[in-house]
């Protein structure tokens, strides 16, 4: 019986190493250290394989096994490394992933994918030539208040949709010290480029691509260059109207979803965890991960057939970012289609380069 049991554990083991994703990581910067190598080391579908780390030297105290390399090239020069992950400044992304593909690496791009709708057919033209695989990333699709929101749309309890608000907005009057961000130099920069990307794709994601759209975008803090603030009104079939906010200067935070339709209305605040768990060192595998705390529910008020108003609070989700790394897993090894679609980046793309309306 324990030859048995040792067997089947060997053979467990094997396979897990056999369809292990080996993945290697751009930059140990925040995205790095928060938003992909926790997922990458605690999801047994992958191998945290390596890291480029330029000057400071600081993975190896939270992955003491991985490997630390100098430069981009170095990695990409690793045979064993099956994807990489470009998450680093915005300006960069276009050329990164061009040479990761073109090294036959499959490849995650954090938003926003690239600068214009000419460098991402150009991905797209060469992830097809190396038969690579592009992927998109897209976290908040994930956060618990997005998928409250999505229940909600999908139960039909708001009838015929009218009128969609979402909002990202946060309080910063100081100029950001990530200077790719604030500077005009580069395409990718600003609010409109930084949380423009979350809202549109959460919009397009439910509703897809719409027939027309306005766009508005403004310059408020002192000696800013850059947008600190945008907002899109985005016209969709049978009179959908959704609109899109973000601002740097909102002290008071509005509510993050805020739905109307025939048959009543639902409002929810950003109430998502899981990037402040991360911040915090929390694992993905901590089984209090991603759940909201008591008191946050989304509230449903709805209209029945007698006219008679009904309030309920609508029991929050799980938040969970692993899901879009399972969903890589799924398209590399089962080849399951990827949710996050080349063609949802691409209007999202043409929506921030869009100029003002």
């Amino acid at each position: 019986m324990h030859k048995i049991i040792t067997g089947e554990i060997c053979r467990i083991l094997n396979t897990m190493k056999y369809t292990q994703i080996n993945t290697g990581i751009l930059s140990f910067g925040m995205s790095g250290r928060v938003f992909h190598a926790p997922f990458i080391s605690t999801n047994p579908h992958f191998n945290l394989s390596a890291v480029v780390e330029r000057s400071k030297k600081a993975a190896h105290e939270f992955y003491p096994g991985i490997i630390s390399y100098d430069t981009m090239a170095d990695l990409l020069a690793d045979d064993t490394i099956e994807l990489v992950i470009v998450n680093t400044p915005n300006y960069t992304h276009f050329q990164y992933a061009k040479e990761a593909l073109e090294a036959g690496k499959h490849v995650l791009i954090e938003k926003p994918a690239v600068d214009d709708s000419a460098q991402f057919d150009a991905l797209l033209a060469i992830s097809k030539q190396q038969g690579k695989q592009l992927f998109f990333y897209q976290n908040r699709r994930y956060d618990s208040h997005f998928l409250d929101l999505k229940k909600v749309i999908e139960s039909g309890e708001l009838g015929k949709l009218i009128e969609v608000h979402f909002r990202f907005d946060r309080y910063k009057m100081e100029l950001g010290q990530k200077y790719f961000k604030e500077d005009t130099q580069y395409i990718s920069n600003g609010i409109t480029y930084d949380l423009g990307p979350h809202l549109l794709d959460q919009a397009i994601s439910l509703f897809g691509k719409p027939i027309k759209f306005s766009k508005t975008t403004s310059i408020n803090r002192p000696d800013s260059k850059v947008a600190d603030y945008f907002h899109y009104h985005l016209y969709y079939p049978a009179e959908l109207n959704v609109y899109l906010t973000g601002s740097l200067l909102v002290a008071s935070p509005q509510p993050a979803f805020v739905l109307h339709g025939t048959k009543g209305s639902f409002v929810k605040n950003m109430t998502d965890v899981q990037e402040q768990q991360l911040l915090d060192g929390m694992l993905p595998d901590d089984p209090s991960y991603g759940l909201e705390p008591a008191g946050l529910e989304g509230k449903l008020v709805t209209i029945d057939a007698a006219n008679q108003k009904h309030e309920s609070f609508v029991t929050p989700h799980k938040g969970d970012y692993n899901q879009l790394f399972e969903a890589i897993y799924e398209s590399l090894r089962n080849h399951v289609n990827y949710p996050i679609q080349a063609d949802q980046i691409k209007w999202q793309i043409e929506l921030l380069e869009a100029e003002n309306t």
